[in-house]
This record gives C-alpha cells, sequence and structure tokens, in this order.
C-alpha cells in the first residue's frame, strides 16, 4: 500500500475509537447501564472485527499468490463465525439490548458514511 492509503487506514482506525466514545458517551444520557453496555459491546465488536479485517487484508495483498487468496476466504469465513458467536452470546447469554447493540455495531459503518461524504465534499471544490 501507498503513504494515501495507510494514512487513510489509519484515519479510519482513529475515527472509529472517537465515534465509538461520542456514541458511548450519548448513552450514558439515557441513564441505563443496559444501553450503555449494549452500546459499547457493540461497538467494540465493530472495531475488533475491522480491525481483524485489517489485518487480514493487509496479510494478504502483502504477499499476493493463490494460497493467500483462499488463506483470506478462510480467516472471513472464521471471522463471520466468530461474529455470530459473540452476537449470540451477548444477545442471547449475557441479554444485552440488541438495539443498543446496534447502535454500538453501526460505528464502522457511521465512519465510513463520514469518510465518503467528507472525500466526496474535497473533490467537488474549485
Amino acid at each position: 500500500m501507498n503513504d494515501p492509503d495507510a494514512q487513510l487506514l489509519n484515519e479510519l482506525a482513529r475515527r472509529n475509537w472517537i465515534i465509538f466514545a461520542l456514541l458511548c458517551l450519548v448513552s450514558l444520557t439515557f441513564r441505563s447501564r443496559e444501553i450503555t453496555l449494549g452500546v459499547a459491546c457493540g461497538g467494540l465488536v465493530a472495531i475488533i472485527g475491522y480491525r481483524w479485517l485489517h489485518r487480514s487484508l493487509s496479510q494478504m495483498l502483502s504477499e499476493p499468490n493463490r494460497h493467500s487468496a483462499k488463506r483470506f476466504q478462510i480467516h472471513y469465513l472464521f471471522r463471520l463465525a466468530a461474529l455470530a458467536v459473540a452476537l449470540f452470546l451477548l444477545i442471547g447469554v449475557v441479554k444485552i439490548n440488541p438495539l443498543a447493540l446496534a447502535v454500538g455495531i453501526s460505528v464502522v459503518v457511521i465512519n465510513l458514511i463520514y469518510t465518503t461524504i467528507k472525500r466526496l465534499n474535497s473533490t467537488r471544490r474549485p
């Protein structure tokens, strides 16, 4: 990866934590432990999944061959299964508020939408 790509990925990773903190702070206004815990758990699941995907993609792109693509696919399925198990445990066993969990999981989505809008606006300026 070249320098602007690495810079963008680092910026995304840093902004994930900022959005996570903001969502947790907003959840505190509800004065509900369940809501704050749900947002926090969802945010952590999303950020961990993002980092895991970033690491898998970086490994695949650093050694571009047929085996690295196959390994990425296996990691992708394993990551998807781990996410499903984590969500099942959080909702089914720990009884996390599903709506708050969904808000927390949206950390990366919010970040990607913000980054896309920011980049589109910067390319439109003369």
